[in-house]
């Protein structure tokens, strides 16, 4: 029980006014025809892969964002790890791929990985928009984005656990705001 404990704690403190942000940001880029990036290590990296699969065909017409999980190519990974280091495995690929329109979202529980913080640099060069969803103290990553949800658990699951539900959460608004609102079904039809 206790797990379940925090896991309650953490999302009744989610702050429902930045998950929104998130929300806007990435129709915003929708709108601009823009692609959004996403990033993670570990199960964060596996939550990437779910979630960029989940908002590229999760809506009504299996028509959604154009969504690209950073964690999900292994040669490309394993080629920046082998060649470069793996500390570029995202931020090169941000360098060749992202555009000033698009948006870079990466997770991460630390906030200290340095394969994510060249990410977060990279971006921040291109002026590729940045959100990041961080635990623990949120590390170095928090101070170097503008925007981001800060779930302050210390445990791994529970932050993991927190990434799906505010991706999850975010999907079904979308979904909600395309029934009730004209000009996100032309955008999403």
């Amino acid at each position: 029980m206790p797990y379940l404990n925090e896991l309650i704690v953490n999302i009744n403190q989610l702050d429902l006014v930045k998950v929104r942000k998130l929300k806007e940001l990435m129709i915003l880029t929708h709108k601009k025809n823009g692609k959004i990036f996403i990033c993670g290590n570990g199960g964060s990296a596996a939550n990437s892969n779910h979630i960029a699969n989940d908002l590229m065909l999760g809506f009504k017409k299996k028509i959604g964002f154009k969504f690209i999980s950073l964690s999900s190519n292994l040669p490309v990974i394993t080629c920046i790890g082998n060649d470069i280091s793996y500390d570029e495995i995202y931020s090169q690929q941000i360098k060749i791929l992202a555009e000033k329109k698009d948006l870079l979202i990466v997770l991460s529980g630390s906030g200290n990985s340095k394969n994510i913080i060249q990410a977060i640099k990279i971006a921040n060069k291109k002026k590729v928009n940045v959100f990041g969803i961080v635990a623990y103290a949120g590390g170095r990553a928090k101070k170097l984005m503008k925007n981001y949800i800060h779930t302050k658990t210390f445990d791994m699951q529970i932050a993991e656990d927190l990434q799906m539900i505010i991706m999850n959460f975010i999907m079904k608004e979308i979904n909600q705001d395309i029934k009730k609102r004209r000009h996100l079904k032309k955008l999403f039809n």
